[in-house]
């Protein structure tokens, strides 16, 4: 059975993932979860899938050559129809956080507007576009401590702040990866621009960054806390560092580093919930 064009525009899973994140969020910072987290689930899945379809109304030029089997481009789906259906999912998103608290709604409003401003023209911009992605998967993370209150929102700043250099780190990576790409659609990336071995030792900066802001949340969770974070530390410096010695974007894709990153990343996530849960 066929998918409507409209499903495969908002991306359900990638949509629903993100949501389940900010409920993650939100046990993270409380240590219980409430029948009412729900709202975080819709919320997070609204403007997600907005910001998925807003992504495809602005590409469609690009998906016309690279991916014409999307829905804009395929026809199965209009442009014009398309925005109306993104514009819809945001207010839908928004008008949802207007039911948590302030802090929620501004950090809803202000993601919605960014997701538009990337899709429009952040995307395309020199190291801008990858920062954008960084905190707005980062951001998930501040949504659902911020439903907690304003002690929810400092518990789980860290792990967002953690969230946003590790994420970084990756992007730049992947960006190495796919510079042969990038060059030939005259995209300007880091590596385009500086070279692959200046990305590299700026994706371990910011790694190193997301280790040293690993170790806050001893403060509250102690000792056993610091055993599993140097676990996931270990994983995310390891993955940093062996790209170093890269010259070619042949030779990053195969340390695989983004991909060890990701698993890092996810380890962080288990020890954070254990933490919550446990400790």
């Amino acid at each position: 059975m066929k998918i409507p064009g409209e499903i495969c525009l908002i991306r359900p899973i990638n949509a629903l993932v993100a949501g389940l994140a900010a409920i993650l969020a939100y046990f993270i910072a409380s240590g219980t979860l409430l029948p009412g987290t729900i709202i975080l689930l819709a919320i997070v899945f609204l403007i997600t899938a907005g910001g998925n379809t807003i992504n495809d109304f602005f590409d469609v030029e690009i998906d016309h050559i690279n991916r014409p089997d999307r829905p804009i481009p395929s026809g199965e789906v209009s442009k014009y129809h398309a925005g109306i259906l993104a514009l819809v999912l945001f207010a839908c998103g928004i008008l949802l956080s207007a039911f948590t608290n302030s802090l929620c709604f501004i950090i809803a409003v202000f993601n919605a507007l960014l997701l538009v401003l990337y899709a429009a023209r952040l995307k395309r911009k020199l190291f801008i576009g990858n920062m954008a992605v960084s905190y707005l998967t980062a951001s998930i993370f501040l949504f659902g401590g911020a439903f907690y209150g304003i002690d929810g929102f400092e518990k789980i700043s860290a792990i967002a702040l953690m969230t946003f250099f590790a994420i970084l780190s990756r992007e730049l990576l992947k960006t190495a990866e796919d510079v042969e790409g990038d060059r030939a659609a005259g995209a300007l990336t880091v590596p385009v621009v500086y070279g692959i071995r200046p990305t590299v030792f700026l994706a371990l900066a910011f790694a190193l960054c997301a280790v040293a802001v690993s170790f806050y949340p001893f403060r509250w969770w102690g000792s056993l806390y610091l055993w599993g974070i140097l676990i996931v530390d270990a994983i995310i410096l390891l993955a940093a560092t062996r790209t170093l010695g890269c010259l070619h974007p042949a030779c990053v894709r195969e340390k695989r580093a983004s991909q060890l990153l990701k698993i890092g990343m996810f380890s962080s996530l288990i020890v954070f919930t254990l933490s919550s849960a446990l400790l």
